[in-house]
């Protein structure tokens, strides 16, 4: 069995999920990386970390179940779930058509019912977890999901209903699995460099004045991790936009 923590954060090859892996590492604990492409950047940071990299795509459920069991076969426990992979693309939020049945599917499958079955195959493990503050979830949801905003109205409600299930988790598996979310505005990634609109309106509307990094999102994840009287909680990483 592995000596130290293990942690698993979904979508780690880049962006939120990468840096959460590096935090949590640097933190003392094992990290397996996992993302659905990207195998090579995975298989670097896995290295770099010390860590183990998973390949699955988390819309087949059979590969979802596999990043546990695999997860498990090479480390021997799960004390951490980090539930970040996501998938989103922009429509508009007044163009109903475009977001036909098979968004809505592709959507709510990878952003709420993989966490969901990650979440249902962790758990035992879970609550075996011998760190301080026990085994742990956290969910990495979004702005979208507390606000009337997102790239399209499906992203929006995928992230509105993982919060939702975080609270009802909470209550679920309390006293010996803490489950809480973050829930960031705009973050600086890969994915959002070309967002000029949403820029200009984080660096003009919002308290801070900024977007996001992906650090400042880490930090949080790993402050719930440690956290060991908080569950049930959504904590909005936005710079204040929330307020204006």
């Amino acid at each position: 069995m592995a000596a130290r923590p293990v942690a698993l954060v979904t979508g780690s090859t880049s962006g939120i999920g990468a840096e959460v892996a590096r935090t949590l590492s640097e933190a003392g604990m094992q990290v397996v990386v996992h993302s659905r492409h990207s195998a090579a950047e995975g298989e670097r940071l896995a290295a770099e970390l010390g860590g183990s990299y998973l390949q699955a795509d988390l819309e087949d459920l059979e590969q979802t179940q596999r990043v546990v069991e695999e997860a498990l076969a090479e480390l021997g426990r799960l004390d951490v779930l980090i539930n970040n992979a996501a998938v989103s693309f922009p429509i508009p939020h007044d163009d109903l058509a475009a977001a036909d049945v098979e968004v809505w599917q592709q959507l709510l499958t990878v952003n709420l019912v993989a966490p969901w079955v990650l979440t249902t195959l962790a758990e035992p493990y879970l609550r075996r977890s011998d760190r301080p503050g026990g085994g742990c979830v956290v969910n990495v949801t979004s702005h979208a999901g507390v606000r009337p905003k997102g790239s399209s109205v499906p992203y929006a409600a995928s992230k509105a209903a993982l919060n939702h299930v975080t609270r009802t988790l909470a209550v679920a598996l309390g006293p010996n699995v803490r489950v809480n979310a973050v829930a960031p505005g705009l973050v600086d990634t890969p994915m959002t460099a070309d967002w000029t609109d949403a820029q200009e309106l984080w660096s003009t509307r919002s308290p801070m004045r900024r977007s996001g990094t992906p650090a400042d999102v880490a930090h949080v994840v790993a402050a719930l991790v440690d956290s060991a009287y908080v569950t049930g909680e959504v904590v909005v990483v936005d710079g204040g936009m929330n307020l204006t």
